[in-house]
């Protein structure tokens, strides 16, 4: 199976997987009821869907009645119909990501990072201290949702990883790697502290889930890079671009 189809596969079984995942016409809806940020609430169709008017119709309802943003993520190559029913629809595309996959024999080593002590959570309280990482490394304010604590667990606790960096027992990064379908997993929620940015700690997680992803029986480690500075530090360590991502949404106005 290609790449491309392999990692919209993953995406699509995992969010079928979910108790709480939606069904509308060709769509799979990941919803997640406890973590309303726009990235855990997406829609990914069926590989060569055509959808109908009615079909769209259906879907933004869907999200409106769950209060949550209409919006897809997907590979646009595995469904080549769906990108122009949205747009004709009303949707805005938010951006193309790339998307970076790295094998075992890809995978190379980060520059070493004074201090530093990455590993699983095992408490409660080290999951909360992940979760608190992630959100304020994303820009957020207060207290994150439980949805984010509950991916990292998730993520341990199915195979994949979750993980927590430490400077001088300080928590400083944050990040997971999915649980695993057919040996590929996504690394998702990478995130540093401001305080801690710019220290190689990035690198140094990164390549620490996807080592350990490896070693858990892995064969592929995918992502989507943040932003042009994150794909310079993934491809530093091994990852190579194989597609893009169309991340696409309804303006609620």
């Amino acid at each position: 199976m290609p790449m491309d189809a392999d990692v919209q596969n993953h995406a699509r079984t995992l969010a079928q997987r979910s108790p709480d995942h939606l069904r509308i016409g060709p769509f799979t809806v990941r919803y997640n009821p406890n973590w309303s940020n726009k990235y855990a609430n997406y829609a990914i169709p069926d590989r060569d869907a055509e959808p109908t008017a009615e079909d769209l119709d259906a879907l933004i309802a869907a999200f409106r009645e769950h209060d949550r943003l209409p919006r897809l993520e997907f590979l646009p190559g595995s469904a080549p119909a769906v990108e122009p029913a949205l747009l004709a629809a009303g949707f805005t595309v938010e951006n193309r990501a790339p998307v970076m996959a790295c094998a075992p024999g890809d995978l190379l080593p980060p520059k070493p990072v004074d201090s530093l002590t990455i590993a699983e959570p095992a408490t409660e309280a080290e999951f909360a201290a992940a979760a608190l990482v992630q959100h304020h490394g994303y820009g957020e304010t207060g207290e994150p949702e439980d949805g984010m604590a509950e991916w990292l667990r998730t993520a341990a606790r199915g195979g994949g990883v979750a993980a927590l960096a430490t400077v001088d027992g300080v928590p400083a990064g944050a990040g997971g790697c999915s649980v695993p379908v057919d040996g590929l997993t996504e690394l998702a929620g990478l995130a540093v502290a401001d305080a801690y940015r710019r220290r190689g700690i990035g690198a140094a997680l990164s390549a620490h889930l996807t080592a350990t992803a490896f070693e858990r029986g892995c064969r592929v480690v995918w992502l989507e890079p943040g932003d042009a500075d994150a794909e310079r530090i993934y491809a530093g360590i091994g990852y190579r671009r194989v597609d893009e991502k169309l991340n696409i949404s309804l303006d609620p106005a």
